[in-house]
């Protein structure tokens, strides 16, 4: 293990972030440029004192998933995934698909879905993969960053991620999302998904009061109003398959047949 390597290589990229960039508050005065370690190890689902320790360098060899864990908090490619474990001695874990680790299974299915409205998705809400189709309905959702990345957290965040959705239908589906995130955190060790839930509650008292109910997910999707800009209002089944190895699911968006959604939604595939 080569410490003080490993030590540089986490402060540059820990520098190189802004707290916007990964969905944090850029609260006061900051001394240090980039992230602070007690964020980075928020992030990472670690205590503050194990990730000082590995920074500075000192302490205990840290073990290839809590490496996982911080590059993940720090948005590290690949590549740079890769890197990292070398330095802490750990072989090198490159996963099928450089993009986000995407499910080779999934992915087969998906590229042979390229004339339908799909996309594959992780547990916490972020987009990995679009086709065209989805692009046209739904916007690019792989353009975002850090915790902005989740369809779940930007819903809760940003008011504009809602106006696509018809305002009656709001209570419903921030109830759904919270569930989901819920059924995430209670059934993986998701460091990211904790740092989610944390920064929610702390962010949105919407997402506090519902947190608090403690909603369950159906087994099944609802079917889903959206409003788009060029062809109004589509009702959208969504048909998921879930991934057995990892937490990842392909959905395929639908209309019922000879419908009016169906017609707008063959509309839009074509435009």
């Amino acid at each position: 293990m080569n410490r003080v390597r490993l030590a540089e290589f986490l402060r540059t990229r820990r520098e190189a972030l802004q707290p916007e960039d990964v969905g944090l508050p850029r609260g006061g005065h900051r001394r240090t440029p980039g992230l602070r370690r007690d964020e980075v190890a928020e992030l990472s689902g670690i205590s503050t004192h194990y990730y000082t320790r590995i920074e500075q360098p000192r302490g205990p060899v840290p073990s290839a998933q809590v490496l996982a864990a911080i590059a993940r908090g720090l948005q590290l490619s690949s590549d740079e995934l890769d890197h990292l474990l070398r330095l802490a001695g750990h072989p090198a874990v490159r996963p099928a698909d450089p993009r986000h680790g995407i499910s080779p299974g999934l992915r087969r299915i998906f590229d042979r879905l390229q004339d339908e409205t799909a996309l594959i998705v992780d547990e916490v809400g972020e987009t990995l993969l679009q086709t065209p189709a989805a692009v046209a309905l739904l916007g690019d959702e792989t353009r975002y960053s850090g915790m902005m990345r989740s369809r779940i957290y930007r819903w809760f965040i940003d008011p504009t991620s809602r106006r696509h959705t018809p305002t009656e239908d709001h209570p419903a589906h921030s109830r759904a999302l919270v569930a989901q995130l819920a059924h995430t955190a209670a059934s993986t060790r998701n460091p990211h998904a904790d740092a989610m839930i944390t920064e929610l509650r702390r962010s949105s008292p919407e997402f506090e009061e519902l947190w608090s109910q403690h909603p369950v997910a159906g087994p099944y999707c609802d079917a889903k109003r959206l409003i788009h800009d060029e062809v109004g209002e589509i009702e959208l089944h969504g048909q998921t398959l879930h991934d057995p190895e990892r937490p990842q699911a392909l959905t395929v968006f639908t209309a019922e047949p000879g419908s009016e959604s169906e017609r707008r939604l063959r509309m839009l595939s074509r435009v």
